[in-house]
């Protein structure tokens, strides 16, 4: 039994999605060179393999074509053509998601809109900036650098910013700043048949709004199931003048887990709080040639002003450390200095590949749930006590501020054992988070891999009308058919 088979994988793109695929129509690849000509469109098998995946273990699931518009109205072109003829459409932005949601399981045509890296409409006194769906995170806080903005939502991947609303992207800031929801404005969205939407209104970028249904916070988080995001006006928020990180060891995972939620609970004003289990700190510490005790850890980081982040300081030496201390911590050492925090906080960024480095040659699954603070420890200590007696190798990661962790799953493909010892525990995972008054994914999305879960997590009422919400805009389902539903 393969891999894919045990993974439930397997079974799924057999099924192509639930219909059959069909081959394109003749002289259809023709029509899509004369929209964007002929060097913007590919069938090579090379260039499709690329863009039928992303860094998941789902497996590769090409396109029959792949397109690459560089304007809006392209992009309206394409879709109305592939509408006409019923052809399926994937969107692809940088192929970092982990669920999936790139996999042509229809086959049909991949809308790759890297080329489309235009940003727009900067209003330092509004804080916000509008952007199309081939600019990045990092891009865009180059773009910024001087302006005193920055955007802060951070999932350590450098990925498209409408992938990242797409997705409902979050990260180590969020505990802060938020995710991406309450950070995009509006959207320009292409619809299935090629119309468009501005689900805010045209050029409107309100900070708060109760005019009808909120069709922007529809589409974040709808994974390319509904239409293209073809650029986002998005909040940006004042670079802090100054930020302090500090990393604290504790002598357990309960231990760890527990004083994070004091520490929320005191409202000490950390902009990140990180947990690392002792394995991935471990893990870490070596890949990141970094001093790091192998022990439970958090990654604590404050933002503000220098004369508040001093006052902030001195709060967190009176509360934090005192949490710390209830809790078996180790003392608090502030690194100031951009260098110190900017190795702290790639050394975290890196933990996917320092996991990977614990067993070479193997490969990684990994999967996130959410649950409600108050409930964050029990969920966290079960989790850790169920990899153990599963006999996984599985370091645990979270952005622990609002209750959210990942599991890394490291692995041999070639253990059959093994891989359906993974498909298990990712399953007892989510429906923990669930009975836990939580979800089954915090900000990875529901993709290939979760749609079992997602009937779980919403019943059939609220799966009915999802797919309901997906028949009025996408009738003919021809948007990223497979996904989420």
């Amino acid at each position: 039994m393969s891999l894919r088979r045990v993974l439930g994988l397997g079974r799924a793109l057999g099924r192509r999605s639930y219909c059959s695929k069909s081959p394109l129509p003749p002289d259809f690849v023709e029509a899509l060179r004369a929209v964007v000509g002929t060097p913007n469109v590919s069938t090579a098998m090379a260039v499709r393999e690329q863009h039928g995946h992303d860094e998941s273990m789902h497996v590769c699931a090409p396109p029959d074509a792949v397109v690459w518009p560089h304007a809006v109205g392209q992009v309206q072109e394409l879709a109305a053509l592939c509408y006409r003829y019923r052809v399926p459409m994937v969107p692809f932005g940088t192929g970092t998601g982990l669920e999936g949601g790139v996999n042509a399981v229809q086959g049909g045509v991949c809308f790759d809109l890297s080329r489309m890296d235009a940003i727009m409409e900067l209003s330092l006194e509004d804080f916000s900036v509008s952007v199309e769906p081939g600019v990045t995170r990092k891009a865009l806080n180059s773009y910024l650098r001087g302006t005193g903005l920055w955007f802060p939502v951070d999932p350590g991947a450098d990925a498209s910013l409408c992938g990242m609303a797409a997705t409902g992207a979050s990260g180590t800031n969020a505990v802060r700043y938020g995710t991406m929801r309450p950070n995009v404005l509006n959207l320009r969205v292409v619809l299935p048949d090629g119309r468009l939407l501005h689900t805010a209104g045209a050029g409107r970028q309100p900070r708060k709004r109760a005019a009808g249904y909120d069709l922007t916070s529809l589409f974040v988080g709808s994974e390319g199931t509904l239409g293209f995001l073809t650029m986002a006006t998005l909040r940006l928020h004042p670079l802090p003048e100054a930020s302090a990180a500090t990393a604290t060891a504790f002598p357990t995972v309960q231990a760890a887990v527990d004083c994070t939620v004091q520490v929320l609970q005191a409202a000490v004003p950390v902009a990140r709080i990180e947990f690392l289990d002792e394995v991935m700190a471990g893990a870490c510490g070596r890949f990141s040639n970094m001093e790091l005790p192998v022990a439970p850890t958090l990654l604590l980081e404050l933002h503000g002003s220098r004369h508040s982040l001093a006052e902030q300081q001195q709060q967190t030496v009176l509360l934090a450390e005192d949490i710390v201390r209830l809790n078996g911590g180790s003392s608090l050492v502030w690194a100031e200095e951009l260098k110190e925090r900017e190795h702290l906080w790639a050394m975290r960024h890196r933990a996917w590949y320092a996991a990977l480095a614990l067993r070479p040659g193997c490969q990684g699954y990994s999967t996130d749930v959410c649950v409600p603070i108050s409930r964050l420890p029990d969920v966290v200590v079960e989790t850790k006590r169920d990899l153990q007696d599963s006999g996984l190798t599985g370091p645990m990661v979270g952005h622990v501020g609002d209750g959210n962790f990942h599991c890394i799953l490291v692995f041999d493909t070639q253990d059959e054992n093994e891989a359906q010892r993974v498909h298990a525990f990712t399953k007892r995972l989510g429906r923990r988070a669930l009975a836990a008054g939580g979800t089954c994914t915090g900000e990875h999305g529901v993709g290939l891999g979760k749609r079992a879960l997602l009937l779980e997590e919403l019943g059939q009422e609220g799966l009915d009308t999802l797919r309901s919400i997906k028949a009025a805009l996408d009738p003919h389902n021809l948007m990223n058919p497979g996904k989420v539903l």
